[in-house]
């Protein structure tokens, strides 16, 4: 309970900082919305040029897409600390956060939540309803359920991964180059993984499984296409909280390191 009050209280004072300024908020809406609009524009590019790939067709990578942005929306909205190292580590706020009892890392997430991102997720709901139509699957309502718990764990995927790079940070304060390697690294999961060699599907789905935060989840949707991906698709909360209780483990033993900004 008293971290749910701390939560309304961040959001509070987000949406009293944000009203001041009601046209960057929607300029960042719209950024974001043109920037998955482009991905989507590439995929529709590619589909001119082949009738499938790797024996998937337009409308269901369009739903995997549709699927990926989903739990990306809910990451960037809950755990956007892309800047954590520059604003926390280089310019000394991280000694402030520590002079505080609430844990360090919810006390970043929070200063730093990013509710515009979460449009993305609901437009991500739609091109999902829209392909699920125009594939003609079967709707039950134990796809809902089944569609929370997979946006749950992707969402942890992401939160375990970034949470785990920034906390480098502790004993680094350069790791920002990491950054867009690994931001194009989660990309690939919004494809088929059948269309890479071996290595890198191994890569995907067992070192930095970002083939559960798109592919993978959502292949369980389309049954048909795959029953090995569909049956691996009931790993995802599994995988999404072992990647994020190893990266909490590894932001506090950073934490134990931290000794300060200095003078």
């Amino acid at each position: 309970m008293r971290y749910a009050a701390l939560f309304g209280e961040y959001l509070k004072n987000y949406a009293k900082t944000r009203l001041t300024y009601r046209f960057d908020f929607w300029i960042e809406v719209l950024s974001d919305l043109l920037f998955q609009g482009m991905n989507l524009i590439f995929i529709l590019i590619v589909f001119q040029h082949t009738p499938s790939l790797g024996g998937w067709s337009e409308a269901e990578v369009v739903f995997v897409y549709g699927f990926f942005m989903i739990p990306y929306g809910v990451f960037s909205t809950f755990f956007s600390i892309w800047n954590f190292s520059e604003r926390y580590i280089v310019k000394g706020e991280m000694d402030r956060v520590l002079t505080r009892p609430a844990h360090s890392l919810f006390q970043v997430l929070l200063e730093n939540v990013d509710p515009p991102s979460l449009f993305g997720s609901f437009v991500g709901a739609i091109i999902m309803a829209l392909s699920w139509s125009k594939l003609g699957l079967d709707f039950h309502l134990l796809d809902l359920a089944m569609l929370l718990i997979f946006v749950i764990g992707a969402a942890l995927i992401y939160a375990g991964l970034y949470t785990a790079l920034s906390a480098i940070s502790f004993f680094s304060d350069a790791p920002t180059g990491i950054v867009p390697l690994m931001y194009n690294i989660q990309n690939y999961g919004r494809y088929p993984v059948n269309i890479y060699n071996k290595l890198i599907r191994f890569v995907l789905t067992w070192l930095l499984p970002f083939a559960f935060v798109g592919v993978i989840p959502a292949s369980y949707f389309l049954e048909a296409k795959s029953d090995d991906l569909s049956r691996l698709a009931l790993l995802t909360p599994v995988m999404g909280l072992l990647v994020f209780s190893l990266a909490l483990l590894f932001w506090n033993y950073g934490v134990k390191k931290y000794r300060g900004a200095g003078s």
